[in-house]
């Protein structure tokens, strides 16, 4: 029988390597894949779908004979994890739901996000990792740990700009996954950033208070991304989660 599976879903513009620590540490005898959705990590782009990430994630799983798992996703990747729900409640023993909210882009958001896919399509992505960070990372580990930002650096202008521009207007696409909360049946852990400013805590609080049994985690000093900012405490609560489910 193949290993309990935990599936790290990647927060945009990001791939893989934002998971490295935590695939490293997972506990023993859990199995852990992060996958590169397309026009991340050096691949090619895809159809602008976030029903295509997750249609994605189940085939890599089917492929490898990976039936019951647990959906690790932030900001983006938590996205791709309600579309996971949607499509394979049955199959996920747990749901960690980070950095990420359920409802959709209001309209001021999406016409940002078609400005920007159109000037990345015109113009690269030339910039885009300078001004990317000081959104994801928190100051503190901005100042006090550089590599985090060079790794920060690394997977942005890893991305295609294609790739880019397409996850861009999945984001705006994508459907609202509130009427999906209530309705949650497995166990539900969120986490967040204390100084998350594109998905605040409180922003979280009214999400997860709509969850069946859920619980939030505020990580003291990280921003959106909160794994890197935080690592220690973002694999505390993590384990725990998934010794409950064990």
């Amino acid at each position: 029988m193949p290993s309990p599976t935990v599936v790290f879903l990647h927060a945009f513009p990001m791939d893989f390597r934002m998971w490295s620590g935590q695939l490293e540490r997972l506990p023993a005898g859990w199995l852990g894949i992060a996958p590169d959705f397309p026009g991340f990590g050096g691949r090619a782009p895809g159809t602008a779908s976030l029903d295509e990430y997750a249609d994605e994630v189940l085939a890599r799983l089917d492929g490898a004979g990976i039936r019951r798992f647990v959906p690790v996703g932030l900001s983006m990747g938590g996205y791709v994890g309600f579309r996971l729900v949607a499509r394979a409640s049955p199959r996920i023993a747990g749901l960690v739901l980070c950095d990420t909210r359920a409802a959709p882009d209001n309209v001021a958001a999406r016409e940002r996000r078609t400005l920007q896919a159109a000037r990345i399509r015109a113009d690269g992505a030339v910039g885009l990792a300078d001004s990317m960070v000081p959104v994801l990372l928190a100051e503190g580990t901005r100042r006090s740990r550089p590599e985090v930002a060079s790794l920060v650096h690394a997977c942005v202008d890893a991305a295609t700009p294609e790739g880019i521009a397409r996850a861009l207007e999945a984001l705006r696409d994508r459907p609202d996954s509130t009427p999906l909360l209530a309705g949650l049946r497995m166990p539900v852990l969120a986490m967040v950033g204390e100084e998350d400013g594109l998905s605040p805590p409180a922003e979280m609080e009214g999400m997860v208070s709509a969850i069946p049994g859920a619980r939030l985690e505020v990580l003291q000093g990280a921003g959106h991304l909160s794994n890197l900012d935080a690592p220690a405490a973002f694999d505390v609560a993590l384990h725990a989660f998934l010794a409950t489910l064990s």
